[in-house]
């Protein structure tokens, strides 16, 4: 069987690109966390079964939650992190350190692409996942950056994508 076929990467902004910032109880996060839920729970019963992730905080973390909440019910599901770089969650709050291990801790798989930070690493690790995968599940804004790229990335390696527009 090839994995790659029944799995799904994802690609989202960082809380500074976000309408709401880091405001999780906005009803625009709770709507886009539901969307991505029920996206999440449709691909499952498609056949999806490997969910990679890039562990950047914001959107990231979203669908990681709604992942990890899912295996719940579907226990053959596993998610994957890949981190850029062994430093990735140094630079940030204590709260969002905590909640980068606690989901750690609980994916089926780290993959670890190099230890120190360069300025291509996000880029080597968004190139990682879409290489891995059949699909890429994409929330966006249309602005350009890290998501859009990816995005591109995975249009022009052929892999299917979906994609969940962010409300502004």
């Amino acid at each position: 069987m090839d994995e790659r076929e029944h799995t799904c990467c994802f690609t989202g902004p960082r809380p500074q690109h976000l309408p709401w910032g880091n405001n999780e109880e906005d009803p625009r996060c709770t709507k886009l966390k539901l969307e991505l839920r029920c996206s999440l729970e449709g691909l499952i019963h498609e056949g999806w079964r490997h969910f990679i992730v890039g562990m950047a905080i914001g959107c990231d973390m979203y669908f990681a939650d709604a992942v990890l909440d899912l295996k719940r019910e579907y226990p053959d599901i596993t998610l994957e992190a890949a981190i850029p770089c062994g430093v990735q969650p140094d630079r940030w709050s204590l709260v969002q350190r905590q909640r980068y291990n606690r989901l750690l801790d609980r994916c089926d798989k780290v993959t670890v692409l190099q230890i120190t930070y360069t300025p291509d690493c996000m880029q080597r690790r968004n190139r990682y996942m879409v290489d891995r995968s059949s699909l890429l599940l994409a929330c966006h804004n249309g602005r350009p950056g890290g998501s859009m790229n990816t995005l591109l990335y995975a249009m022009k390696q052929g892999v299917q994508t979906i994609q969940i527009d962010i409300e502004d």
